[in-house]
């Protein structure tokens, strides 16, 4: 039809099948089996790292020449689709130290910046964290009070940063202070600081309802020194390093949440089919169908929404809006999936033997982290309408 939309082509490359692959083998060997102990311990085991930098997972989409592995952003969400779909505490390691700050290195770092951390954090022989979250401080990171103020060639920074994903295990910090007297996010500046930097201290953080396993930490910097040449972008330009890095990282939290509905949606079609109430499989009940396939189209539409943010990044366009929506979306749905799926299972899902509790208890702080769904509806709806509600 002339003037008509042309088809969309949704198939998967050869390259992105094998990516996937490999992800959803990972998994089953590396992930799924420890899963449980984790939670219950509260700590993933720290080789874990070791091997997701040998799998290339902490390389995805950064260039070869600094250690990456490359491929595409649509590779990147199926592997943190499958790592999601495992245990979100593996998938928050790579979210943060790629998604977050290797990514973000490779776009506003200098040349040596790029050399001296970018093959590190590939490889997994290094881990990164993002220090933006203070006490005081969540939804308005523009106004956060740690202050990084200019002694000769050097930065002395004071302050605080609170839930830092990867922050007990992390080498180092992408962190964001006050540099100047600017109000708001005009003065904020962005730092890579070594975590064995002199006056930082790391506090674990435990007692989580979910992603137990997840290395939470409070970290405390008292007098910290750091070079000039740790500043990362222009000084004064913190919050919108921040703002960019946050961008990308809603789309791998929401296709942490597709595998996380997706787990919710293999667990209640398998429990239906075995589980037998009045002489047959629950799975013969309309309402028990309904559960399932509820939980059916949430998948399907948040994938395909984190699908879109994917290929926008990787056509150049702007993306920033539709990776709120996915993220909004994405989170709301993994939430309802791991809820109603709680609900095919009845007494047994409250009991951690059976996987759904536990992806309902990972759910719930996607709808809070790197963005709240009320944040997230306030940037859709200044998109939209192009009037601030901050």
């Amino acid at each position: 039809m002339d003037g008509g939309v042309g088809a969309v082509d949704l198939a998967l490359s050869g390259e992105q099948e094998a990516a996937r692959r490999l992800a959803r083998d990972f998994v089953a060997r590396e992930v799924a089996p420890y899963a449980v102990a984790w939670d219950r311990a509260e700590e993933v085991d720290r080789a874990i790292v070791g091997k997701l930098g040998a799998v290339g997972f902490l390389g995805l989409t950064l260039p070869e020449e600094y250690g990456g592995s490359g491929g595409d952003h649509l590779a990147y969400c199926l592997v943190t689709e499958e790592l999601g779909r495992g245990d979100s505490s593996v998938r928050g390691i790579v979210s943060v130290s790629l998604g977050l700050v290797a990514k973000t290195v490779a776009a506003w770092g200098d040349e040596e910046q790029k050399r001296t951390w970018l093959p590190r954090l590939a490889s997994g022989e290094a881990l990164g964290c993002f220090g933006l979250t203070e006490p005081g401080t969540g939804s308005d990171a523009g106004n956060l009070a740690t202050r990084a103020v200019r002694d000769g060639d050097d930065y002395v920074i004071d302050g605080t940063k609170m839930f830092i994903t990867n922050g007990t295990w992390a080498d180092v910090v992408l962190l964001f202070a006050r540099t100047g007297d600017a109000p708001g996010h005009r003065g904020v500046s962005a730092f890579l600081v070594p975590t064995d930097t002199p006056g930082l201290t790391r506090r674990p953080v435990h007692g989580k309802l979910g992603l137990r396993g997840q290395a939470t930490a409070e970290l405390v910097l008292q007098g910290v020194r750091v070079p000039a040449g740790a500043l990362l972008g222009p000084e004064g330009k913190g919050f919108t390093v921040a703002m960019s890095a946050l961008a990308k990282g809603r789309m791998s939290v929401a296709a942490g949440c597709v595998g996380i509905a997706q787990a919710a949606l293999d667990a209640a079609v398998g429990y239906a089919g075995e589980r037998e109430q009045f002489g047959k499989p629950i799975a013969s009940y309309q309402l028990v169908q309904e559960l399932i396939s509820d939980i059916a189209v949430d998948v399907d539409a948040a994938r395909l929404l984190t699908w879109r943010v994917a290929d926008l990044i990787d056509r150049g366009q702007d993306f920033a809006t539709a990776a709120s929506t996915a993220k909004l979306y994405a989170s709301e749905a993994a939430v309802r999936a791991a809820n109603n799926a709680l609900q095919v299972f009845g007494g047994y899902g409250y009991i951690d033997e059976y996987p759904v509790g536990k992806l309902l208890r990972d759910a719930r702080v996607m709808t809070l982290y790197e963005g709240t769904s009320q944040i997230q509806k306030l940037i859709i709806g200044r998109a939209l309408t192009g009037v601030s509600a901050f």
